[in-house]
């Protein structure tokens, strides 16, 4: 887990992961295209996230294409989120329906 919060801790790093996530399957090239970097520093960063299991890439012919996994980021979530949300989100759906029985009462 240390790996994935390392790699998430650069915006490059996130930049390229939304545009994963916005548009998958993207090759090296179209991932540059719009950046202020080099091919070199994309491809470094790439590598960073796929250590990291964040993106993985897959060969199409001579393409390479590369995704996101989001498990690890769903992991971090579970873990590191969602047990000190549960408190709150629980007292708020208790508040909710016992608003939504007094109205109904009245």
């Amino acid at each position: 887990m240390d790996d994935v919060f390392r790699a998430l801790a650069d915006t490059s790093r996130r930049l390229l992961l939304d545009r994963l996530h916005g548009q998958p399957g993207q090759t090296l090239g179209e991932l540059c295209q719009g950046l202020e970097m080099s091919r070199q520093a994309v491809s470094k960063h790439l590598a960073i996230l796929a250590d990291a299991n964040l993106v993985v890439s897959l060969k199409r012919g001579r393409e390479k294409l590369h995704y996101l996994n989001p498990v690890p980021i769903h992991e971090i979530a579970d873990r590191w989120i969602g047990k000190y949300q549960r408190a709150p989100l629980n007292a708020l759906a208790a508040l909710k329906t016992r608003l939504e029985e007094k109205k109904d009462d009245q």
